[in-house]
């Protein structure tokens, strides 16, 4: 099965044999890919009806039915979670994702793409007890993604660390494509706003630095 690259990099960070609860799987391709490639067992959840039946013809096609169960729910709600498990939440926002998160039983790995907002993702997830322990970043048809793998536990992190992330603040490709972002964002500020401008300029002289 050919996966995104999105969620080829989602599935590397799984923990090889765990269960993987894969909340808005969609069409269930990282769930059939992770049970034939990575004995992980795992639960589709989604709160589409149209697309967990097209995720359920997708395993049926697989012959996974066994292996991979299906829930139709809004997030993880009536979803029995295990500290061992592994929740992936990927092509959400930030406040969907906290939302869920901040109302529901959580395991000890979480691994979350989040459609914008990274910072604020960053703080919430390590306010909620958890350190980062991976960060990729990538491009997929010319459009940027973050995959953040956190962890239960606990680490000290300065304001760089929430801003750009304490392992990706290291990536090369990934800075240049922050600058490149901050600087569209500048040019389409209009110079009335000081404040926000002043916002930008400030991130890409911290960016300047670290490049």
């Amino acid at each position: 099965m050919n996966l995104s690259k999105r969620l080829q990099a989602v599935a590397t960070l799984v923990d090889i044999g765990s269960r993987v609860i894969d909340v808005g799987c969609d069409h269930a391709y990282l769930d059939i890919y992770l049970t034939k490639n990575n004995d992980n067992k795992c639960l589709a959840t989604d709160i589409n009806k149209n697309a967990l039946d097209g995720a359920i013809k997708n395993i049926k096609k697989h012959r996974l039915g066994k292996r991979i169960e299906t829930k139709l729910t809004i997030g993880l709600s009536g979803v029995d979670v295990n500290d061992e498990d592994t929740i992936v939440i990927c092509g959400m926002g930030t406040r969907t994702i906290l939302e869920i998160l901040d109302t529901n039983k959580l395991s000890d790995t979480l691994i979350i793409s989040s459609n914008n907002d990274i910072e604020i993702l960053r703080r919430a997830v390590i306010a909620l007890g958890y350190y980062i322990d991976s960060e990729i970043f990538l491009i997929d048809k010319k459009i940027p993604y973050i995959i953040i793998k956190f962890k239960k536990g606990s680490k000290k992190y300065k304001d760089i660390d929430y801003i750009f992330g304490p392992i990706l603040k290291n990536n090369v490709e990934y800075k240049k494509s922050m600058k490149k972002k901050y600087e569209n964002i500048l040019n389409s500020i209009s110079r009335k706003k000081i404040g926000v401008r002043l916002k930008y300029r400030l991130l890409l002289l911290r960016l300047k630095f670290m490049i």
